[in-house]
């Protein structure tokens, strides 16, 4: 399944829980929230995944963890913010550099329609 064909399936999952829950709580419920309905979808879902940071040939497990990755190609990265700003996005994409993913998801569910809290973020490798 492609990276787009998984964002849908996000996007379907995301709106479930926003139209349940709806903006305000924090980033956590979310999380959790969102992790129940993709397992619900059969696919591989991964959450608060650790991601060691790799500098020279010194591997270093100092605490990032990816919020959700699916099927090892899409990440997430769920905020519960009043507005998305520029380090979240730089924050998603080195993520994705790290993993060699492509495609990544900001998701914030703070907003009033989820359609308008959902961006894209491209590794172009």
């Amino acid at each position: 399944m492609s990276e787009n064909e998984l964002s849908r399936i996000v996007f379907d999952c995301a709106l479930k829980v926003h139209q349940t829950l709806g903006p305000g709580l924090l980033e956590s419920a979310y999380e959790e929230c969102l992790y129940f309905e993709l397992k619900k979808t059969g696919l591989r879902i991964e959450k608060q995944k650790p991601l060691p940071l790799i500098y020279e040939e010194i591997k270093l497990e100092i605490g990032y963890r990816l919020d959700i990755i699916i099927e090892n190609k899409l990440i997430l990265e769920i905020k519960s913010v009043d507005a998305l700003n520029e380090i979240h996005f730089a924050q998603l994409l080195t993520y994705l550099k790290l993993t060699d993913c492509k495609l990544g998801l900001l998701l914030n569910f703070n907003v009033i329609l989820i359609k308008n809290g959902i961006k894209r973020v491209v590794n172009k490798l």
